[in-house]
């Protein structure tokens, strides 16, 4: 992947934070930006449509006592932060593992970011990185169209929900639909059908630019609709003619997730805190 042994998130990321939280210091073994930035889609908060938060991503291996004692991580494995601008999500190793079997987009976007997002790797990560080919699979079909249907009806049926700030609603207002979950749908689909033709997941946008014209509301609702159903069934075809596997085979993955664990804490060694 052509990463250094360790690039610091907290060259970037607020020194508070990362002193704060050890799956954003010593326990973390891969980092990256997510969404809008890593898709090339970040519209910065000086302009007057900007909705973008700055999301990252890590994955964590706590120390000994969260796999051999009663200690949690987080909450089941997720830790999620908000600070200023900073929009950051934390999964302990075993459960990003476990989401990446189930070809959930948002996990499998980190094993193919562009390599400038990312902002940490180990060798631990590394390993992860270099193991992707584990997880591709014609599954990833039900987990794409499941969340890309979940963003369909969100779409207008709940713009205004409590997960919206006050910018994006006037947005809605505007343009009648919540034109960032319009860019996510279609984001979605065209990745999903990407991955099931050629097995790589395309997260460094080529259509950057038409995705961030439809989140900044310069297409119709219905040109979405219209391009959104065509997508649906090209996605439908893709998974039926997928020369993929099936599924990632659950051994293979069970030994991947035995050795990072290990090579974290052997990196770590007495300090494993």
């Amino acid at each position: 992947m052509g990463h250094a042994e360790q690039v610091h998130t907290n060259s970037i990321v607020p020194q508070a934070l990362v002193r704060q939280e050890p799956g954003l210091g010593r326990w973390c073994i891969l980092s990256a930006y997510r969404g809008s930035i890593a898709h090339g889609m970040y519209v910065p908060a000086s302009s007057p449509t900007s909705i973008d938060d700055q999301d990252l991503m890590a994955v964590c291996v706590p120390s000994r006592e969260h796999y051999l004692g009663l200690t949690e991580y987080g909450s089941r494995g997720t830790v999620e932060i908000k600070h200023d601008a900073w929009d950051i999500v934390i999964y302990e190793v075993r459960k990003m593992v476990r989401m990446l079997l189930q070809g959930n987009p948002n996990v499998l976007s980190l094993l193919w970011v562009d390599p400038k997002h990312y902002l940490t790797v180990t060798a631990a990560g590394r390993l992860l990185l270099r193991s992707r080919r584990l997880f591709v699979g014609r599954h990833v079909y039900h987990s794409f169209a499941g969340y890309a249907e979940s963003q369909f009806k969100r779409m207008t049926h709940l713009a205004f929900q409590g997960y919206m700030g006050e910018k994006r609603k006037r947005l809605v207002e505007q343009f009648g639909y919540d034109t960032k979950n319009a860019a996510h749908l279609i984001r979605l689909l065209r990745m999903c059908i990407e991955f099931l033709t050629d097995g790589e997941l395309g997260v460094t946008r080529p259509d950057a630019a038409e995705l961030l014209a439809i989140k900044q509301g310069q297409w119709t609702l219905k040109r979405v609709q219209e391009e959104a159903n065509r997508l649906f069934a090209k996605a439908k075809r893709a998974y039926q003619r997928s020369t993929l596997p099936e599924a990632p085979q659950r051994e293979r993955v069970n030994r991947l997730c035995v050795q990072i664990i290990q090579n974290a804490w052997n990196a770590r060694g007495n300090s494993d805190k």
